[in-house]
């Protein structure tokens, strides 16, 4: 079967982008009609505008930008398995943000600059790292990048438990339950804060498409053509790094979307970072709403938390992409 035109898979994730903007914030426990908005239960309209649509605008934004990071991070690495929950950079933002909501004065207000600020710098730090891995001896050896990434989420999971053990009940609580990663707002601040981020960096990695592309082929002819590699890895890790914190810190660590719809997204729109780039925003924010529609319905009246389900879709599909890496 003939692979369909890129523009085509480009045209119809955008039209899937724009229905679920317009039809998941009707569905959940209880379905609303949209009669009800109009002369309706004020309670309804509430419910609609304050808490429904502001959480799929949320995972929209949060969906693509982690699409989009994890397919530059493949690229940049050369590794279909990094992203940035396998690489540990989101496990990096997630001790920052915890550590924030640790050790934070009694009488400041945890608010999202606060956190943001700690979930950025944890972020940073792991990609500081890794990008220092890359450039010693050991290289790009893609067995050595997921081993330090292991590595990595294990340290830093191990220092949020004992955050978590040292906390008294109240932040524990609060600490484990963001840990699982959710997508619950209410109103549009979360929004607004986290929009200014991705679109902002994924105009900037747009921007550096053709770059992309020749770093597909391998860095000895990038450089050839020209490329400068160090600053390209400074950028691309930064402009990841700048997503992943402001993410992290508004919907707690919500893994495997990165790894997940790339994959599948080149199998439409194929390995032009033209076309594959805008197919992640628009198709890793389609994913992750449809994914929360689903966390939210699926034991309804209660809520799963999207990153419990996004986990237990992503972790088969790592073990077969190790798989199908070996068979290759």
């Amino acid at each position: 079967m003939n692979r369909a035109s890129p523009v085509f898979s480009l045209a119809l994730l955008a039209a899937v982008w724009v229905g679920c903007l317009v039809a998941i914030p009707f569905f959940g426990a209880q379905s609303i009609g949209p009669g009800e908005l109009i002369g309706g239960d004020p309670t309804t309209s509430v419910v609609f505008w304050q808490l429904r649509l502001p959480r799929v605008l949320l995972a929209l934004l949060a969906g693509g930008a982690l699409a989009v990071s994890g397919l530059t991070l493949q690229t940049l690495f050369r590794n279909p398995l990094a992203e940035p929950y396998t690489l540990g950079v989101a496990s990096g933002a997630a001790l920052g943000a915890v550590a924030a909501q640790q050790f934070a004065p009694p009488s400041a207000e945890l608010g999202l600059p606060v956190v943001f600020v700690a979930s950025f710098a944890g972020a940073a730090a792991v990609t500081a790292f890794l990008l220092g891995m890359a450039r010693s001896r050991f290289g790009f050896e893609t067995a050595t990048l997921l081993l330090a990434g292991i590595a990595i989420t294990l340290f830093c999971s191990a220092v949020i438990l004992l955050l978590q053990y040292l906390a008294d009940f109240t932040r524990t609580f609060r600490m484990v339950r963001w840990m699982m990663g959710g997508l619950a707002v209410v109103g549009y601040r979360e929004v607004l804060w986290v929009a200014p981020w991705v679109v902002v960096g994924s105009a900037v990695l747009f921007a550096l498409r053709w770059t992309l592309n020749q770093l597909l082929a391998g860095e000895e002819l990038a450089l050839s053509r020209g490329v400068d590699l160090a600053r390209v890895r400074l950028v691309v890790l930064g402009i990841t790094s700048a997503m992943v914190g402001a993410l992290v810190a508004v919907t707690g660590p919500i893994g495997f979307v990165g790894l997940i719809v790339p994959h599948i997204l080149r199998r439409f729109t194929g390995h032009d970072h033209v076309h594959l780039l805008p197919a992640c925003l628009f198709g890793g924010g389609a994913f992750l709403a449809l994914s929360d529609l689903a966390a939210r319905t699926i034991i309804a009246p209660a809520e799963l938390p999207v990153g419990i389900l996004t986990a237990l879709l992503g972790g088969p599909f790592f073990l077969w992409l190790l798989m199908a890496q070996h068979r290759a």
